[in-house]
């Protein structure tokens, strides 16, 4: 008994896609006639039919649905692979934003050392020569008078480091208000004398450059 594809498929209850992998593999045996393919099937392996089934058309699967498929799934990829792409991104910069602010206070946190640290060594440096200085014009402020006092220990304080006005006349035997008038007056002449040193707010005297016995004088 010979079937054509069709009704092969509906007999055998598969596909008709299956029917011509079956013819493609040789699994079946077939004539062609009119270029039309039959199926040959011995009678006895003839399924029993007890009525024709109801041919239910196959939406078959074309080329152009494949590639709408790919298409549509490649397109859902893409927008998966930019919201990770953008998450990353995001990531990154708040992490480069964090090193930044660690950094700068990390900047922040060493400068602010090292400027206590030169702080406290122009301390040591300003008391080490305040010492040198009382130790060298002791005798001096003890015999002479003030004024003799005063050129004594600028002689003693040359070839030294500037010395902090404000530390230099508490080393010297002076009333409160003399010392207030000869910062008044190193005040007055900062911008326009070049002998005068600001350092951090502090007026310096460097006795190995200059003279500043006018400036000293007592009033």
């Amino acid at each position: 008994m010979r079937f054509t594809i069709e009704e092969y498929a509906r007999a055998y209850s598969i596909s008709t896609e299956m029917v011509h992998s079956r013819l493609r593999r040789n699994r079946l045996n077939y004539i062609v006639e009119d270029d039309k393919t039959y199926i040959v099937v011995p009678k006895h392996q003839v399924p029993h039919i007890e009525e024709e089934p109801v041919s239910v058309p196959q939406k078959k699967t074309t080329v152009a649905t494949v590639i709408g498929l790919y298409q549509k799934e490649n397109h859902y990829l893409k927008v998966k692979i930019q919201e990770l792409e953008a998450k990353v991104d995001r990531l990154i910069d708040e992490k480069e934003q964090l090193l930044k602010e660690e950094r700068t206070r990390i900047e922040k946190v060493y400068n602010d050392k090292d400027l206590q640290l030169k702080t406290i060594l122009e301390l040591i440096n300003t008391k080490l020569t305040q010492e040198h200085v009382s130790t060298t014009t002791m005798d001096t402020l003890a015999q002479g008078p003030e004024e003799e006092a005063i050129e004594a220990n600028i002689e003693s304080s040359k070839e030294e480091a500037p010395v902090e006005l404000k530390q230099y006349l508490r080393s010297l035997d002076l009333k409160s208000s003399q010392r207030k008038s000869i910062k008044r007056r190193f005040a007055e002449a900062f911008g326009s004398d070049t002998r005068i040193l600001l350092k951090n707010g502090l007026f310096y005297l460097d006795f190995d450059r200059y003279d500043y016995s006018d400036l000293l004088k007592l009033s």
